[in-house]
């Protein structure tokens, strides 16, 4: 007679009851959306760090006007 926790019993094949399938199922659910949440929250990270380089460029750009302005009569006195 085979293993009556998992193998065939009088004759019948082994089969999985509803509330492992349930559990599996669920268990997949959560998996797809713990994927998809990792996905999202990837895409916001590169999101942010375009955000950040763009803002430092413009700290940059305006850092630049900055010195240009007070550069500028110093260059135009000196003959």
């Amino acid at each position: 007679m085979p293993d009556e926790r998992g193998g065939a019993r009088y004759g019948f094949e082994a089969f999985e009851c509803a509330p492992a399938l349930r559990l599996q199922a669920q268990e997949k659910v959560f998996k797809l959306q713990h994927d998809a949440l990792t996905h999202r929250l990837e895409k916001i990270e590169g999101a942010l760090e375009r955000l950040e380089r763009r803002l430092w460029l413009a700290v940059y750009g305006v850092a630049a006007a900055l010195v240009t302005q007070a550069v500028l009569p110093l260059v135009t006195a000196a003959p």
